[in-house]
């Protein structure tokens, strides 16, 4: 039994190095001021009651409620026992008022505990509510290194999953740990008063039940942190494959990604099984402990009232609180599942909340109410994290409305330069300066909203054509969107959809062609109206016919703007004011296309070649 006990924990092995690592990562963008994280239940349970705090009054009153019903189900067997002995044995008067007074009492405990239910469930709607904003905002301030390291899928179970899990916990398990433990503390209280060696002989079974709960609980609080992992890796993994369906489609592996698919989900079943079979085991053990207490005193009791020490009355109170003492024990086994899986996610949410966020501006970061273009790259080098340089020693410059292009080989360091333009990073030596100004003193958000991006998988969301197009500004009026359609070329074919401008888009643009996402996106870019510009292989696996169409576009979008152009294709470039040849993450070529021919370098050959194909394509 205890080798099949074993078998599901190797699905929990490196979970505790695993989140050590990510909570030693770091990217390079300097630190910030990190929140403390959680890593066991009474850390995660401290910083839940920092959210819960702020509910004080209301916590007050479903505390008053929970104290008012646990008082009152110590009074109705208290009341039970009382009319035996006076009414039922003595034949006592006032038999009726007394169950009128009962009926009362019972009245009274459905609707406190009514009323704490409902007041609970509305705090707790509210904590999640706050929780839920403040995860999805933490991510927005998140370098993008982080994003880099992580399946998009297995964070949002972190901000759907995880969160709901602790939902579910707040609405019951909180209200029914408070309660037991306040009848635990009133039941044990009244059975000494009636009865301390009956007590005593109830009290021989806590021993065995702290220590079935002890080993329990241990086992099943590795495997519900291990559900939530594998959970989180599953959603991951359906969110990758379902993204790159077509990919999928095209290699014909359909029947591998099952079969990892398969794999995943085995890996939550039996996680699953083994801890809602092991902590199954506590409600059972609950029960068992639970019917020998009650024969133990029923026998004993017994003997008392045949030798007149105790009365009947008092062996049904006490037999009732023998089972009401049981019974919050049996409520806090059952609702242990349910704690369980919330801490799990909880510390998930929490590990997030934990993460660095991007490195805060310098106290004297500046704002630039204009930008006129001048760019300067100062014998900048760059290494991400543990790994080797980069970019080593890149220098060049552009006066404002220059055109630089940024050709070299797959890895040679083209989109880290754009990156640390950006300040998704920032440069590990030398600097980068925007019309004089160093780019550490601007604040990024100010130092970004002068720059717009044309990338190669230009990215649209759901929703329609126009505010997709808005999204650029988000104040533009409707005749401003149509006029940076026209000027993108996206105009002529917007108006043949069949709803125009309030064409919907189906997520990631998915319903038009990558050429008119393309075309969306430059009238994006040019809504934005930007000081600079950075073109990402923006006509790359595009047609001749919309190539030229993006062409047209993309010269009235460079025109008097500062732009850096990545492609692969040689002759989208030849007209670049400048063209800085890259390999290894150094510079070594530059200068304008026919410099670069008369060299007979690498640039030179890169064209060539790119001719030599162009050749033998149209021959062929």
């Amino acid at each position: 039994m205890l080798k099949a006990l074993k078998e599901p924990f190797q699905y929990t092995r490196g979970l505790d190095e695993s989140s050590a690592g990510a909570a030693a990562s770091k990217g390079n963008t300097g630190k910030a001021k990190r929140k403390p994280r959680a890593r066991n239940m009474s850390g995660t349970l401290k910083q839940m009651w920092g959210y819960l705090i702020a509910y004080k009054g209301r916590l007050a009153a479903v505390v008053v409620m929970v104290i008012l019903s646990s008082a009152l189900s110590l009074l109705g067997p208290y009341m039970a026992g009382t009319a035996i002995d006076h009414y039922l044995i003595s034949r006592d008067s006032g038999f009726v008022l007394f169950l009128v007074g009962m009926g009362v009492v019972y009245v009274l405990h459905s609707v406190t505990m009514w009323l704490q239910s409902i007041w609970m469930i509305g705090i707790s709607q509210k904590t999640v509510l706050r929780m839920r904003v403040q995860l999805f905002e933490h991510l927005h301030r998140l370098p993008i290194p982080y994003f880099s390291k992580r399946q998009h899928g297995e964070l949002m179970s972190r901000v759907t999953n995880d969160i709901e899990n602790v939902s579910s916990s707040l609405n019951s398990s909180v209200i029914q740990v408070f309660s037991s433990i306040l009848l635990l503390i009133g039941t044990v209280t009244v059975m000494l008063s009636l009865s301390p060696l009956l007590t005593l002989l109830t009290f021989l079974v806590v021993p065995l039940m702290l220590l079935g709960m002890k080993w329990i609980t241990k086992q099943t609080g590795r495997l519900f942190k291990a559900q939530q992992r594998n959970l989180g890796d599953l959603n991951g993994y359906i969110e990758e494959t379902l993204s790159g369906q077509r990919i999928v489609k095209a290699f014909s592996q359909e029947h591998t990604v099952i079969a990892a698919f398969k794999e995943r989900n085995e890996r939550i079943r039996v996680s699953g099984f083994w801890a809602q079979t092991i902590s199954g085991f506590i409600p059972k053990l609950m029960n068992a402990l639970n019917n020998l207490s009650f024969a133990v005193i029923a026998g004993v009791g017994a003997i008392f009232v045949l030798n007149d020490q105790i009365t009947v009355g008092t062996i049904i109170i006490f037999a009732e609180y023998s089972r009401q003492f049981t019974r919050p024990l049996n409520d806090l086994a059952n609702q242990w599942n349910t704690l369980l899986s919330a801490v799990a996610g909880a510390e998930r949410v929490f590990d997030v909340l934990g993460e660095d966020e991007e490195r805060v501006d310098e106290g004297a970061a500046i704002e630039l109410t204009e930008v006129k273009g001048s760019v300067v790259f100062n014998d900048v080098t760059f290494a991400y994290e543990g790994r080797a340089s980069t970019i080593s020693d890149v220098s060049f410059e552009l006066r404002p409305g220059d055109t630089v292009a940024l050709v070299g080989p797959t890895g040679a360091g083209k989109t880290t330069l754009i990156q640390l333009l950006c300040r998704f990073y920032d440069p590990s030596v030398g600097n980068i300066l925007i019309d004089g100004i160093d780019t550490r003193m601007i604040k990024r958000e100010n130092l970004r909203s002068h720059m717009a991006f044309v990338l190669q998988d230009s990215f649209l969301f759901e929703g329609t054509i126009l505010e997709n197009i808005r999204y650029g500004k988000l104040d533009a009026t409707d005749a401003e969107v149509e006029q940076a359609a026209k000027l993108a070329n996206a105009h002529s074919f917007i108006t043949r959809l069949k709803l125009g401008y309030h064409s919907m888009l189906k997520p990631d643009g998915s319903g038009i062609s990558q050429g008119q996402k393309q075309l969306l996106a430059i009238a994006r870019a040019i809504l934005a109206n930007p000081s600079i510009l950075v073109l990402d292989e923006a006509t790359s696996s595009i047609d001749t016919v919309t190539e030229i169409k993006i062409q047209e576009a993309l010269q009235r979008l460079m025109q008097g703007r500062t732009s850096f152009v990545i492609a692969h294709r040689l002759n989208t470039i030849q007209q670049a004011d400048q063209i800085v040849v890259l390999q290894d993450g150094a510079i070594i070529e530059k200068g304008s296309h026919a410099e670069l021919i008369a060299q007979h370098g690498f640039y030179s050959s890169m064209v060539g070649s790119q001719l030599k194909d162009g050749m033998l394509n149209e021959s062929s």
